[in-house]
């Protein structure tokens, strides 16, 4: 039997108001269709012929089933008594305002909404004790912004005083709520619902998933993502410079990835160069006979050089325990990236092999950068269809793609687990196929496993 999994989208009541957006009812008119409820799209379109497999599930289920984004022949909200507010949580990721102006020009210029509220830095925006005023958007205020990294509206963690958040949210009258953030904000948003529900107030809330470690279940990337891969692969392009130029040059480059080591992943196989990819969900020791250390020796000893990129989350066993969280609530990590720079020094000098070691953390500069031309279309997409489930009184949904196809997913599935990278999986594979690492680089690996590689 395949995994339960509940698909289904809430909605505050019947839509009744015509769409004021003009589309077709009709297939071969030559002009775009509307979407309606009954069109879905598989989630599991992985097949197992052989009798007995377990790594991929052969079954169906209607549970299976995803509602497709899109616009709606019919929509709930009366677009002249819309209030829609928007809120940008967590740290930066390219394609913020992106996102931002997707939403205002979708409202104003297909809906004819009006009043549009941004929420000044987060969550915390909506807090009394900071005293910020919401900022009135309209197209011309956002009409260039998706030129700049960052958010026009600021952002913060924390802030998460869910009853405080609905006074003002009824205060503002704020009857659309967008929520662009990661798993901490979409947690928060679905705090906010449920709050709103005991109120008995009809609130959209829509979230944008917004997480540069694409580490979201049911987001098949994340907006900002393929932008931090192309930063990060320039990064590693320069670290194999500087470490192809030197006697035994080491390359060290850290990049984000405190869970899911998606972006170390794909930046080593956009690069070429990467030798060593150290990502949270596979173990390595630093030390011994089948370890990090003795594979780079083996590796300077060839080819005189290597690069090696981890991502932030990767061998926190090895480091102490900080014991904190931060604002949203995320475990405080230590250094991985200035931890192996160190201690790489340290062996060398233990063995008396001469390195010349370079160490990169460009995560503040990826975070900050702009939008690439791919991710700004999928910004204005997931803005454009989150805009699109609003006015047709969706709510509690999550925005997503999924086999390249815009979806309505409940927050409250996305938010109860975490997308990691599967050691066992093709991404994985492929990585160490191209790297040339080790599957493994532990000293004393399970016992089912294999041969090591080169």
């Amino acid at each position: 039997m395949s995994e339960f999994l509940d698909f289904s989208i809430e909605t505050l009541g019947p839509c009744k108001v015509p769409s004021p957006i003009h589309l077709s009812t009709r297939i071969n008119d030559f002009v775009a269709n509307f979407v309606n409820d009954d069109e879905k799209i598989i989630y599991n379109i992985d097949q197992c012929l052989t009798p007995g497999c377990e790594r991929i599930d052969s079954s169906f289920e209607v549970t299976q089933l995803i509602e497709k984004a899109g616009p709606r022949e019919k929509i709930y909200f009366d677009p002249k008594k819309v209030c829609a507010g928007i809120v940008t949580c967590g740290g930066l990721c390219p394609g913020l305002n992106d996102v931002i102006r997707s939403l205002v020009m979708t409202l104003w210029y297909q809906y004819g909404v009006r009043n549009i509220l941004g929420i000044p830095y987060g969550y915390c925006g909506f807090l009394p004790e900071y005293g910020y005023e919401p900022i009135r958007l309209d197209p011309q205020m956002v009409s260039s912004i998706h030129q700049d990294g960052g958010t026009m509206l600021g952002s913060s963690r924390g802030g998460s005083q869910t009853d405080v958040i609905m006074d003002s949210i009824e205060q503002m009258n704020i009857n659309i709520l967008f929520t662009i953030g990661g798993d901490g904000t979409q947690h928060g948003a679905q705090a906010i619902l449920e709050e709103s529900q005991r109120r008995g107030r009809k609130l959209s809330i829509i979230g944008i998933p917004k997480t540069i470690d694409n580490d979201l279940s049911f987001i098949q990337r994340s907006f900002g993502f393929e932008t931090a891969v192309s930063q990060a692969v320039r990064v590693v392009d320069a670290a194999h410079v500087e470490a192809s130029g030197a006697i035994n040059g080491v390359g060290l480059v850290k990049v984000m990835g405190r869970e899911s080591g998606f972006i170390a992943t794909n930046t080593a196989l956009a690069s070429n160069d990467v030798n060593f990819v150290l990502i949270p969900e596979v173990p390595f020791d630093i030390e011994g006979p089948n370890s990090l250390w003795e594979n780079l020796k083996t590796r300077l000893e060839r080819r005189h050089h290597a690069v090696i990129l981890v991502a932030e989350g990767a061998g926190q066993n090895h480091l102490a325990d900080l014991g904190n969280v931060d604002a949203s609530g995320n475990k405080v990590l230590s250094d991985i990236g200035v931890f192996l720079k160190n201690r790489i020094k340290e062996l060398a000098k233990r063995d008396k092999l001469p390195i010349n070691l370079k160490y990169i953390d460009p995560s503040y500069i990826i975070r900050g950068s702009a939008a690439n031309p791919n991710d700004s279309i999928y910004c204005s997409r997931l803005g454009a269809n989150a805009v699109h489930a609003a006015m047709s009184g969706k709510t509690g949904v999550l925005m997503s793609m999924i086999h390249d196809r815009y979806v309505h997913v409940p927050i409250k599935l996305s938010i109860g687990r975490r997308n990691v990278v599967d050691p066992e999986g093709d991404l994985w594979r492929d990585v160490i196929i191209q790297t040339g690492q080790p599957p493994l680089m532990v000293n004393n690996p399970p016992a089912q496993f294999g041969q090591y590689g080169r």
